[in-house]
């Protein structure tokens, strides 16, 4: 007895699959992400009504308004840097580089220029141009934002390494200042 095997024939259906989009997020649509949710942490911990209101507030140059956006989108542009490089291990705010000058005449008010101090493993010119981009990008958002002509740099990034932290040179020394001391803003968790 032998078994026989039976094929069935049909008709082929041409089912359209849709593929997801992939859609990497651009430099434009991450700082504006970010400078929205800065301007929503400084509504909240002010208890303002909304984040148009905290650009209101920081339109007008309050001291605090300001101080929480800064912080916010030192945190944001950190956390950016983070996940877009793996080289990155933490990163820290610098304080205002306002002089006592500034302060007493009012002038130190301002969410610009980010200082950050990025610890990497390595130094990469891929973070160089992330950096680059991110830096021209925020200036437009900001500009759109605020209802002003872009600043031509609004990050200052600092690159440091094991190597510079290890011998306290250039920006890996104020890592142990002890006057000048930056904030960890964002730290990589392994």
């Amino acid at each position: 007895m032998s078994k026989q095997s039976e094929v069935k024939t049909g008709t082929i259906v041409d089912a359209k699959v849709k593929t997801p989009s992939l859609h990497l997020p651009d430099a434009s649509s991450t700082t504006a992400v970010i400078l929205s949710q800065a301007m929503q942490y400084c509504a909240q911990k002010m208890g303002l009504k909304d984040a148009q209101a905290a650009v209101e507030k920081v339109k007008q140059g309050d001291t605090m308004a300001c101080s929480y956006c800064h912080y916010s989108a030192a945190q944001q542009v950190a956390d950016a840097l983070g996940m877009l490089d793996s080289n990155v291990q933490a990163a820290y705010m610098f304080e205002y580089d306002a002089t006592p000058e500034d302060i007493s005449m009012g002038e130190a008010a301002r969410i610009i220029p980010l200082h950050l101090l990025v610890w990497v493993a390595r130094k990469t010119d891929a973070l160089s141009a992330l950096v680059e981009s991110l830096d021209r990008a925020m200036a437009q958002s900001l500009a759109n934002m605020m209802g002003t002509s872009a600043d031509a740099h609004v990050l200052d990034v600092q690159v440091v390494d094991d190597s510079d932290i290890k011998n306290h040179t250039a920006y890996g020394a104020l890592l142990s200042s002890l006057f000048q001391r930056p904030i960890k803003v964002w730290d990589r968790q392994e």
